[in-house]
């Protein structure tokens, strides 16, 4: 990102414990520790406190052999899914997840409680920033590579007060729960815009979309994000709803079945409730509704998803 000049919080890599004060010393608090490997979406530790960050940035160290240390960004999080390949790119519409576990995103980093999309933050001028910025240079860098990019890369992004952009993550991956609330949003035909991905032909592609907004709100399992309680049973969760513009629906993750046949816990998301209607309001209101109709013994979820925008 640095070579590209794409606008991203400063970095240091610490490779060593005798690094780690130094490091510290280099940004003011709050500091951003992230582990490069796959942490479930629990590999980021956000904190003021300088032991905690210490200790953070000892146990990446001890794990993995180097850690990052980034500066804090600060701003609303937003997200973008962008289908490309040599030949173009597509954005889908932009979402806003709710990392935190706790109501008014307070509490541990799990990896996604909820999200809504599109998401007021990133209003016409600031996707404008983000493609400008952002997009075109990432597309440039990857459709000029000898094995040239095909697929979703993911924008992790913070938006400041003044609407500027701010790369924190990148994902060659479609996020989740971001997926659940973009997905449902494209109108034409999903199936040919990955097919059209994968043969490099994107920019041949008429993509349209609905101009509804999703929600969807996740379900935990007792103790998550620290542990989880599997093998528990699920009920009630074969619910939809269908009225009119406004619709219901299950997306199931950590669930599977045990050898009676019944649906069980077996991780710590174990399913999402999704609701897409022509306003937020009702979108979100469709996706409680459909949640408050599952039972799971010991489960929780947020209550609040899509606070900023309602």
């Amino acid at each position: 990102m640095q070579l590209l000049g794409v606008p991203t919080g400063g970095c240091i890599v610490v490779e060593s414990a005798d690094e780690i004060d130094t490091a510290l010393d280099s940004f003011e608090p709050p500091w951003v520790v992230k582990r490069d490997v796959l942490a479930a979406g629990k590999g980021v530790t956000v904190t003021s406190e300088r032991r905690q960050a210490a200790e953070a940035l000892s146990f990446g160290l001890e794990s993995d052999g180097f850690v990052l240390l980034e500066e804090y960004l600060s701003g609303e999080e937003a997200s973008v899914l962008v289908m490309m390949d040599e030949s173009g790119y597509v954005c889908l519409p932009p979402s806003q997840d709710h990392k935190r576990v706790g109501e008014g995103d307070t509490g541990s980093n799990t990896g996604g409680m909820g999200a809504y999309a599109p998401a007021p933050v990133a209003t016409p001028a600031v996707l404008q920033r983000v493609v400008d910025e952002v997009v075109v240079p990432m597309h440039h860098h990857l459709r000029n590579q000898k094995t040239p990019y095909r697929g979703c890369l993911y924008l992790g992004l913070m938006i400041s007060s003044e609407g500027a952009p701010g790369v924190i993550e990148f994902n060659v991956r479609f996020g989740d729960p971001e997926t659940q609330v973009t997905v449902p949003l494209i109108s034409s035909d999903f199936a040919e815009l990955l097919l059209a991905c994968a043969e490099g032909r994107v920019s041949e592609t008429e993509v349209e979309f609905h101009t509804h907004s999703a929600a969807t709100v996740v379900l935990a399992s007792e103790g998550y994000p620290a542990s989880s309680a599997i093998g528990r049973v699920i009920s009630g969760s074969e619910v939809s709803l269908e009225e009119g513009e406004i619709s219901g629906f299950v997306h199931y993750a950590g669930a599977g079945f045990d050898e009676g046949g019944n649906l069980v816990s077996s991780g710590g998301r174990v399913l999402a409730a999704t609701g897409v209607a022509p306003d937020l309001r009702s979108a979100v209101g469709a996706a409680y509704e459909v949640m408050e109709s599952i039972q799971l013994e010991g489960s929780h979820y947020r209550s609040d998803i899509a606070y900023r925008a309602l």
